[in-house]
């Protein structure tokens, strides 16, 4: 990770737009007025000598509003100069998880206040907080972690004379190991914790464990061992398809930690349960009102380049995740789009019209639902009930005729499991603690 080395010219700091639900349910932003500039700005500071970046902007946002955070999505970085040394900032969205009344004032920060989102761009000082503004208003802001983690460096083969399944971390990886801890929190300040049984994979995440609270909970299926010089998985007939799917359906915070060869394996299962990238099975579709290009079903979180690259030990990725939520209200718009008939019969302002609860134009996330057949569900697969809320949609269809795109009707010779999505994909960030 980032940090501020003595000598270096590069001044690198942290910070984020802090987030809470505000009274008509979109995000209130938070913003600090500083006593020495007389401006208001998104919390920021340096990163201390060694301190990983994630961890720097969760400190730094205690430390000047008051607020405690789980991370959320990369937004961009902004660059400016200061006393004629480069400064890098980076940001996340990040949502409250609880403040602390009594830090403010203190001696950089006299006030803060929480502005809706579409009002915090006019009201902080610079220009370089707009583009992050912007960024953070792009996508939603509602999101649950799934962290894809590779086991910190243990003993090498060569000098470990046991079985495979308990072969240690070595001192690096320990020491690792206890980074991890800090830096995963900043994500998921109580996730849940699933470990493949191998020792050094429970071992990088005991830490983590003992930090949260949380219990580690050991699944054989993801370990692999060497076998004759090839490397297989310990039980081949179970497909981690379910268990990223039960995952992703929980709406928990999760961190799998697993292994270099089946790691591709655990996120080619994310995709295939997750609408709103490249490879999702659903139709690209402008939407009305967004930014230039933004589409739902199709690119709305581009897969980076280093995708499929191979994680280094004690590397992660961290999913970003949305719920599918519950199918919105039709309003005229939708009845036009599907059943024009049905949209002139509902004359404006008659009781019950659609037109008289008319809203703004769907967001990105409702058309994705919308693209994906929402509320149709196969009869008799679980897999077509509302994952946001654990409950079967009220719209389900009770036909077996009525089949989301793209899923796969249960019993279908020589197919198994849906293709129907258990979530969104909001963003997919690949973090490395030997980052400088």
């Amino acid at each position: 990770m980032h940090n501020n080395k003595p000598g270096s010219r590069l001044i690198k700091a942290a910070g984020a737009v802090a987030w809470r639900p505000g009274p008509d349910g979109e995000p209130d932003i938070l913003l600090v007025h500083r006593t020495k500039y007389n401006d208001w700005s998104l919390p920021k500071g340096k990163t201390e000598p060694g301190e990983p970046l994630p961890v720097t902007a969760v400190r730094e946002v205690l430390e000047e509003g008051g607020v405690r955070l789980a991370l959320g999505r990369r937004l961009i970085s902004v660059r400016y100069n200061v006393s004629g040394r480069p400064k890098r900032v980076h940001y996340w969205a990040a949502r409250a998880v609880s403040m602390d009344e009594h830090a403010v004032p203190n001696s950089e920060v006299d006030e803060v206040a929480w502005v809706p989102a579409a009002r915090a761009v006019e009201r902080v000082s610079y220009v370089h907080d707009h583009g992050v503004l912007a960024d953070f208003a792009a996508r939603t802001a509602a999101t649950v972690p799934l962290i894809l983690l590779r086991h910190a460096k243990a003993m090498a083969k060569s000098s470990w004379k046991h079985s495979d399944a308990v072969r240690p971390l070595d001192d690096s990886g320990r020491f690792d190991a206890k980074t991890l801890a800090d830096v995963l929190a900043c994500f998921a300040p109580r996730p849940r914790l699933i470990s493949s049984s191998a020792v050094r994979c429970a071992d990088t995440l005991r830490p983590l464990a003992e930090l949260t609270g949380e219990k580690v909970r050991e699944e054989r299926l993801l370990y692999v061992h060497d076998q004759s010089s090839r490397i297989v998985p310990a039980d081949p007939g179970i497909d981690v398809a379910a268990l990223i799917r039960e995952v992703i359906a929980s709406g928990e915070p999760t961190v799998i930690c697993a292994h270099r060869e089946n790691l591709p394996a655990l996120q080619e299962a994310a995709l295939a349960a997750l609408a709103g990238h490249p490879g999702a099975e659903i139709p690209a579709t402008e939407i009305p009102g967004g930014p230039s290009g933004s589409v739902a079903g199709g690119a709305i979180a581009e897969l980076p380049s280093e995708w499929d690259n191979t994680l280094p030990t004690s590397g992660f990725w961290v999913l970003n995740v949305a719920p599918l939520p519950q199918a919105p209200e039709q309003t005229s718009q939708d009845l036009a789009e599907t059943d024009p008939d049905a949209a002139d019969q509902a004359a404006p302002g008659s009781p019950g019209s659609a037109a008289s609860a008319l809203a703004p134009a769907r967001r990105w996330w409702q058309r994705v639902r919308a693209g994906a057949g929402a509320g149709a569900q196969p009869a008799g697969d679980a897999l077509g009930a509302d994952v946001a809320s654990g409950n079967a949609s009220a719209s389900g269809a009770a036909s077996g005729d009525s089949v989301p795109r793209g899923a796969i009707r249960p019993g279908e010779p020589g197919r198994t499991g849906m293709a129907y999505p258990a979530g969104v994909l909001v963003s997919a960030d690949r973090y490395d603690l030997s980052e400088s």
